[in-house]
C-alpha cells in the first residue's frame, strides 16, 4: 500500500465550547482512522488546542480520544510531529514522553522524495502584525512562562480560557482571501525563495485553505482549519494535494 505524508492544523479544541469541541474531536479521530492505513508521517502544525499549558504535574483535561488515537498511531510506527502554534505554544515534553511525538518550536525544513518543504505554523511570519510579534516574544520567554507556572492551575487555566474565548475562531469569524499581493504568508514565502528553493511552503494559522503558485516551481499551501473546512494536505511522494474530509468545501 502506498504511504503518504499528511498535514493538518488549527483544530482549536476547546473553542468555542466543550460540546462543539467534542463533536470536532470525534470528526478528527474519524479522519485519523481514515488516513492511518496510508500514513507514514503526520504533521500537526499548530493550534491543535485552543489553549495548552503544561504544569509540572498538571495538564489541561479533556480530548483524551485524540491523544489516545495519536498514541495508537505512534505505536504502529507512524512518525508524528507537533508544531507549537500561537494558542498552544506552551507545549513542553508531555506528548514526547507519553506518546513519542516530536515537538517543533519554529520552522522545520525537510526533504521527502526529492521535494523540499518549508514547514511552520505561520504565526509571526511575513510583514505587519508587530503587536503579536512582540507578544510572541514575551509568551515564549522562559522566565515569563515560569511566572505563569507559579499560578495555581485553577487560576492559570481560568485566565487562559478567558483569553481563549476572545479568539477569532471562538466567535467563528470566517476568513476571506486578501489577494496574493496582500497574503502575508505568500509574501514571506516569496522572500524565502530569494535565499533558497523550496517546492512547498506549508503553513496553518491563516484559517483559510489556500493553494498559491509561486515562482520557481514553488507552491504555498495553507491547510486551513477544522471548524469550517475540515481541510488538510497530503503528499503522495509525487505531488501535494489540498483535501477536505467528508467532502466539506
Amino acid at each position: 500500500m502506498e504511504k503518504c505524508i499528511y498535514f493538518a492544523s488549527d483544530f482549536h479544541l476547546g473553542a468555542p465550547n466543550y460540546s462543539e469541541s467534542r463533536k470536532r474531536e470525534a470528526r478528527i479521530v474519524k479522519w485519523l482512522d481514515f488516513i492511518s492505513p496510508t500514513c507514514s508521517e503526520l504533521f500537526l502544525m499548530g493550534d491543535i488546542f485552543d489553549f495548552w499549558f503544561e504544569y509540572h504535574h498538571v495538564i489541561p483535561k479533556g480530548f483524551i480520544r485524540l491523544q489516545g488515537k495519536l498514541a495508537q498511531m505512534a505505536d504502529s510506527g507512524i512518525k508524528i510531529y507537533f508544531f507549537k502554534g500561537n494558542h498552544d505554544m506552551w507545549v513542553d515534553d508531555y506528548f514526547t514522553k507519553e506518546i513519542g511525538i516530536e515537538i517543533v518550536s519554529d520552522e522545520l525544513l525537510i526533504e521527502r522524495s526529492g521535494k523540499k518543504f518549508f514547514l511552520h505554523h505561520g504565526d509571526g511570519l511575513g510583514p505587519g502584525d508587530s503587536k503579536y510579534k512582540f507578544l510572541r516574544k514575551i509568551f515564549r520567554n522562559k522566565f515569563c512562562q515560569w511566572l505563569f507556572s507559579i499560578l495555581p492551575p485553577r487560576i492559570g487555566l481560568f485566565v487562559a480560557n478567558g483569553w481563549s474565548s476572545q479568539s477569532r475562531l471562538a466567535s467563528n469569524q470566517k476568513e476571506v482571501f486578501l489577494g496574493e499581493d496582500k497574503e502575508w504568508l505568500a509574501i514571506f514565502a516569496k522572500e524565502q525563495l530569494h535565499k533558497a528553493h523550496f517546492d512547498y511552503f506549508i503553513f496553518g494559522h491563516r484559517h483559510l485553505p489556500l493553494d498559491i503558485n509561486l515562482f520557481e516551481s514553488s507552491r504555498y499551501i495553507n491547510i486551513g482549519e477544522w471548524i469550517n473546512y475540515n481541510s488538510y494536505a497530503v503528499f503522495d511522494g509525487t505531488d501535494l494535494t489540498l483535501a477536505y474530509f467528508e467532502g466539506n468545501p
